[in-house]
């Protein structure tokens, strides 16, 4: 058969660029399927906005929250405002200044300059990285480079002056707790002065007139501030003697509680998600914190400070009963002091107790909150957090007690 008579269609080489003999792909779906789809993804859509709506403010923006990194675990309402969320949020490890040494220690007597026979006193805010632990950091705001902030030392009667530098990343006061002063110098923000902005300073000054355990703390963004380190031990010597406690040794503590994840160090709070996995006496967590050296028959002064600022701590003691002698700064009537072994410091409170070393041994002195007793809910050394060893010798050959 003579085949050169029909015209064939050649078929296209491959990269001839020809498309003759190829199979076109068409789409198999249809258009009320399409349109179904479609219409199942917008209501999808407009669920998820109408479900988140209901739980998160959607009408805040991360430049409304300076790019806050909130707790994980934080319940977050439709109603919370950018300023809450800023309070709580981490804080920024850009804006720390310093790193403390590992071995840093907070609650350091501060010394005075004298002018014009005024005790004046620099306090510096700052925000810097401070170690609880050896091998754990906090991002904390303190104050002199120290947290706690230094213990600042007076006598009743003193006329003291506060200089304020504000070197924090938001504003910020100090509030002189319990004292008796000039409604100008008492420092809530927006009541009684205006804030110390970032790079301010701003002079307190006033005559002590009482005598006994006080304390200073940040009275702006105070669930912020106090819980990341603002606050220090405010002790008044009395100008009578008499007055004056009879004891062998003093031990200041005060209280805190810390939330670390991550790296990150954010405000403990009573809340959901903001709950601490930290605590500290004096800015350091057991076994860190300091171990106190008496003998048999030494008394001991302890000033609990409730410089906690969300939670009560029931703080006991070993080896023997305490004698409360003043509360919130007011002495107990001598003859009348209570004989307890724990007291409830709650924030703010004030106890001072006495305690005597009754035998040889190391005595703690604790919270009675088992968890406060932890380190991110672990025991190290026999403990954690909010413990102090009291180490008792035997006396002094040749002291009464010996004999």
């Amino acid at each position: 058969m003579d085949h050169s008579s029909h015209d064939m269609d050649p078929v296209p080489s491959e990269g001839s660029g020809g498309h003759a003999g190829m199979h076109e792909m068409k789409s198999d779906v249809t258009r009320p399927q399409l349109v179904a789809v479609s219409l199942l993804s917008v209501l999808a859509l407009v669920a998820g906005l109408v479900w988140s709506a209901m739980y998160t403010n959607l009408r805040i923006g991360s430049h409304d929250v300076d790019g806050a990194i909130m707790p994980p675990g934080m319940i977050m309402t439709r109603d919370m405002p950018a300023e809450a969320m800023k309070d709580m949020a981490a804080v920024d490890p850009r804006d720390v200044e310093y790193t403390a040494p590992f071995d840093a220690q907070g609650d350091q007597p501060l010394e005075p300059r004298i002018e014009d026979g005024v005790k004046v006193f620099d306090l510096e805010l700052s925000v810097i990285e401070w170690s609880i632990l050896p091998d754990v950091q906090m991002m904390a705001y303190a104050i002199n480079q120290q947290v706690p902030g230094p213990r600042i030392r007076v006598t009743e009667g003193d006329r003291i002056r506060m200089v304020v530098t504000n070197h924090l990343p938001e504003s910020t006061t100090l509030h002189w707790h319990g004292l008796i002063v000039q409604n100008e110098m008492d420092g809530p923000a927006e009541i009684t002065q205006d804030p110390i902005q970032p790079g301010d300073t701003f002079t307190y000054e006033f005559t002590t007139e009482q005598y006994g355990t006080y304390f200073y703390h940040s009275h702006d963004h105070i669930d912020r501030q106090q819980g990341l380190g603002v606050y220090g031990a405010l002790i008044i010597d009395p100008k009578d003697p008499a007055n004056d406690y009879d004891v062998d040794q003093e031990l200041v503590v005060q209280l805190q509680e810390w939330l670390e994840r991550d790296g990150y160090t954010y405000p403990a709070m009573p809340m959901e998600g903001a709950m601490p996995n930290y605590f500290t006496i004096n800015g350091k967590a057991f076994p860190a914190t300091q171990t106190v050296h008496l003998n048999v028959g030494d008394r001991l002064l302890v000033r609990f400070i409730g410089t906690s600022s969300g939670f009560i701590h029931p703080m006991h003691i070993h080896g023997g009963p305490f004698e409360v002698v003043a509360i919130d700064g007011f002495p107990v009537p001598e003859g009348t002091g209570e004989l307890r072994d724990t007291v409830n410091v709650g924030p703010g409170q004030r106890y001072d107790v006495i305690w005597a070393a009754l035998e040889p041994g190391k005595w703690l002195l604790h919270c009675h909150i088992n968890h406060h007793t932890t380190n991110n809910n672990t025991e190290t050394d026999g403990g954690g957090g909010l413990m102090v060893i009291l180490e008792v010798g035997e006396p002094e050959v040749g002291t009464p007690e010996s004999a």
